[in-house]
């Protein structure tokens, strides 16, 4: 849904972009055609009503319909798409349960913090397809070895997810923010 979504809105978009665009540079003009293409509409729809009204009204049905079906179905999944979801997981002995994000995250945030050298831990937990992606921001001491940091708090992130909590690690992006160096006083 999250990808028609974004073709939409794109297609949506350039089209605004270049009826604004036509719209700056001809403005007279656009307008004139917009009124012409109006009237067009006004008379077809006169014709076709003067025809055979019955059809006509059986054609109103069916756009309005037709319509609702489309935009109320697209309106119901966009709404169901937006509730957060939890991350399943499958136990050795054949049960399941869901876990919220937010219960990994601070999970995750408590072990991390027992780290050396580890100031602040802000995780940022969503599921996706049986996985769960990880955004970590970390403060840490000023002198610490950065790569070294780095991996430990990856080890860390792996066996706590993987191992502890049994979930499947997709991705993981870890950024480390050292803490000011503390200045030095000569007394």
């Amino acid at each position: 849904m999250n990808l028609f979504n974004r073709i939409v809105a794109i297609l949506l978009w350039l089209g605004l972009l270049a009826a604004a665009l036509i719209g700056a540079v001809a403005p007279l003009a656009s307008a004139l055609w917009l009124q012409t293409q109006a009237d067009l509409l006004v008379r077809q729809l006169d014709q076709w009503h003067a025809a055979n009204p019955t059809n006509f009204l059986i054609g109103q049905a069916t756009v309005g319909i037709g319509a609702l079906l489309l935009f109320g179905t697209l309106l119901f999944f966009e709404v169901l798409s937006g509730r957060p979801r939890g991350v399943r997981i499958r136990t050795t002995e054949g049960g399941s349960a869901e876990l919220d994000p937010g219960s990994v995250g601070r999970r995750l945030q408590w072990h991390l913090d027992q780290l050396a050298e580890v100031i602040t831990v802000i995780p940022a937990v969503k599921s996706r397809r049986g996985a769960v992606d990880i955004r970590l921001e970390i403060e840490t001491a000023a002198d610490i070895d950065i790569p070294m940091k780095t991996d430990e708090v990856v080890g860390v992130t792996r066996e706590v997810i993987e191992r502890d909590m049994g979930l499947k690690l997709g991705r993981l992006d870890v950024r480390i923010h050292c803490a000011p160096f503390e200045p030095e006083w000569n007394n």
